[in-house]
């Protein structure tokens, strides 16, 4: 049961936009929040996070039947059921986290909150997965919110580090996901789901993730040459990650097979713990 609630609100991915989340409030100059504190606004985008997840896999349960990694989920073989009770379950979830993020911190984390999981659930998934290649386009915009609700905890106004942050999770989202569906390409076209390496192959797909990685590292660079509180720590983290994911992209040009294709999409998230990680020990330790 434990496993299959973790599957259904996908908790992995939700620990991670957590994480980007105490990372945008770690960049952010402001008001300086006690540990407990720091952890409850880690848990309050969890939830929100949790909730879109749920979301996803409960409208989409007609979707994940027909692909090969998906059809083992909750919904699909029957572990739950999906009905009324469910979506008020998941409904009530996002107003709480929603509600502890306003009385706990303030509104704009409240708003980014919701706005993360209003952008998974409703507009990645319920209007553009099934009709556009710019779906996880967009949907990447799921992230930047979190960075955005971490950044508002200390300063609703926000910072340039954490806008940059907000905007490299933005420009992670593509290449992190197009490496996946090269790599699942067969079962996209086959749910009839546009994935970028769907509509235009996988060769030109690769050429596609390789310019946005370049753009994507380029912006993750910027804050150690303004005066934006990061320095040479973070520039060392995202530098290292930025050439490891580099390489592993014209790996992938030469040859998009689903073994590159996988190996890009790790290399995806070896730079993008590099970049949080090295932006809080920068905060922390320089």
């Amino acid at each position: 049961m434990l496993a299959q609630l973790v599957n259904v609100f996908k908790l992995r991915i939700g620990l991670l936009i957590a994480i980007t989340a105490v990372a945008g409030y770690a960049v952010t100059p402001g008001v300086s929040l006690q540990l407990w504190e720091v952890l409850l606004l880690g848990i309050v985008i969890l939830m929100s996070s949790a909730s879109a997840g749920a979301f996803n896999q409960y409208i989409e349960r007609d979707l994940d039947a027909q692909m090969a990694r998906t059809r083992s989920r909750p919904f699909v073989t029957g572990s739950f059921k999906a009905g009324q009770v469910w979506l008020w379950g998941i409904a009530l979830l996002l107003i709480l986290s929603v509600v502890i993020a306003n009385w706990l911190f303030n509104a704009m984390v409240a708003f980014h909150a919701f706005m993360g999981a209003f952008t998974y659930g409703v507009i990645y998934t319920m209007w553009l997965k099934r009709r556009s290649a710019w779906n996880i386009v967009i949907g990447g915009l799921a992230g930047s919110f979190a960075v955005l609700a971490g950044a508002a905890a200390a300063d609703p106004g926000l910072s340039p580090s954490a806008m940059i942050l907000a905007a490299v999770l933005f420009l992670w989202t593509p290449p992190h996901f197009w490496s996946l569906a090269i790599a699942l390409h067969k079962d996209y076209a086959e749910a009839g789901v546009p994935m970028l390496p769907v509509v235009v192959g996988d060769q030109k797909a690769s050429y596609i993730i390789l310019a946005n990685t370049l753009l994507l590292v380029a912006v993750s660079l910027l804050p150690a040459f303004f005066d934006w509180g990061l320095g040479g720590i973070y520039l060392a983290s995202a530098f290292i990650g930025g050439a490891y994911f580099i390489y592993k992209n014209i790996q992938l040009v030469q040859e998009p097979t689903r073994k590159k294709a996988m190996g890009n999409f790790f290399a995806s998230l070896v730079q993008l713990t590099l970049v949080l990680i090295g932006s809080m020990l920068d905060i922390h330790l320089a």
